[in-house]
């Protein structure tokens, strides 16, 4: 795989991350193929605002910070926006054991012409690789900046649906989208991270907002129904 002089941007949205958000910083930092680092703190109210201003010798990072949480979509969004790069590279800032050789196996796909986002999911297992019904709105992915700024308005508002408007308007315009594993990281899920309570308020939050952007965005939908059919006729 050869980088073809893309340059590179990382977009990290962290909301309450701070046990988590060093080791990710200092990977993509490792990682020879990313010219810059934009990390977002999107309101927290831990630690997380000290962890960043730990990082802000570090010339290839860029630091936004929000007074009050605004929701993923409305923090990828300001990162897409300040970008430099032609190449974005989201990565969550919740992983665990993530590694600078996860970089170069996103960004391959694209550089080699071969898919217009990648997608990587955290796989622990073969049970992971073969039955995940998730592996679709994975934080981890790649994208070129050129397709997703005209989404910029819908991600704005989409919280936790942004990775759900990004794939129904690759789908509405027939761009190839490649699934790569990441063996070996893991992506706590919220009952690990939270309370029972908290955990089932998150998850009933997050399956309103992909709700919501999908009603919101119902032509996209109904362009990705009419592709399916007019494969299959």
């Amino acid at each position: 795989m050869t980088s073809n002089n893309y340059s590179v941007s990382a977009i990290v949205c962290a909301f309450n991350e701070e046990g988590t958000l060093p080791g990710v910083l200092h990977a993509l930092i490792a990682a020879k193929e990313v010219e810059e680092i934009i990390v977002i703190n999107d309101g927290s109210t831990d630690g997380t605002g000290a962890i960043m201003k730990a990082f802000i010798d570090q010339p290839c990072i860029q630091i936004i910070e929000f007074p009050h949480n605004r929701g993923k979509g409305y923090a990828m969004a300001e990162g897409i926006t300040k970008a430099r790069g032609e190449i974005l590279l989201f990565v969550d800032a919740d992983l665990l054991n993530f590694q600078e050789h996860y970089v170069p196996l996103l960004l391959g796909p694209l550089w080699d012409g071969k898919a217009d986002m990648v997608i990587g999911h955290p796989t622990e297992n073969v049970i992971d690789k073969k039955v995940n019904p998730f592996k679709s709105i994975a934080g981890e992915r790649a994208v070129f900046k050129k397709d997703v700024l005209p989404l910029v308005d819908k991600i704005r508002s989409s919280g936790y649906g942004v990775e759900t408007i990004i794939n129904l308007s690759y789908a509405a315009q027939n761009k190839r989208v490649e699934y790569i594993w990441l063996w070996g990281l893991r992506h706590p899920i919220k009952l690990q991270k939270h309370p029972v309570n908290t955990a089932i308020r998150n998850y009933w939050k997050e399956f309103y907002q992909i709700s919501r952007s999908i009603m919101k965005n119902y032509m996209l939908l109904f362009l990705v129904i009419r592709n399916v059919l007019g494969r299959m006729i």
